[in-house]
């Protein structure tokens, strides 16, 4: 068990918000999920004193008002915030991107997929981040 702190999922999309639920469900998570519609909701949780900060960042990068690049860039900028991991979790599957991404401190870049089994694997990349409250469900491999 590592950091029971809250995970900070940025994303504006309602069925990837609860995927992610899902699969922290069956990775047995003891995390709290936090939520913001797109980087500035993500920066106002991050500065209000009333918010313990996050164990990590899951960061969609096309949302409205401010993208997950321009978060990122934001972010790392920031001394107080610039050590919480990022995990990338796009749509784009774009080489700049993902090299943009890393560039400004991403931990790890996810490309969301349409079988929920590929996504949850993918996902378990985050498990070193985790509060876990109990053995992981032993997960069986995607359908191919």
């Amino acid at each position: 068990m590592l950091d029971s702190k809250p995970i900070l999922l940025v994303e504006d999309d309602g069925v990837d918000v609860m995927a992610v639920q899902r699969v922290l469900k069956e990775l047995k998570a003891a995390n709290e999920l936090a939520y913001a519609g797109n980087g500035e909701e993500a920066l106002a949780y991050l500065r209000s004193p009333e918010n313990e900060a996050p164990c990590m960042i899951l960061l969609d990068l096309n949302m409205p008002k401010m993208g997950g690049l321009e978060f990122l860039q934001v972010l790392r900028a920031n001394e107080a915030l610039r050590n919480i991991p990022v995990m990338v979790v796009s749509t784009s599957a774009e080489k700049q991107d993902m090299a943009r991404s890393f560039e400004l401190g991403a931990v790890a870049y996810i490309v969301k997929c349409y079988s929920y089994g590929e996504f949850r694997e993918r996902m378990r990349a985050i498990t070193p981040y985790l509060a876990v409250v109990g053995p992981t469900e032993k997960l069986e491999p995607a359908p191919v």
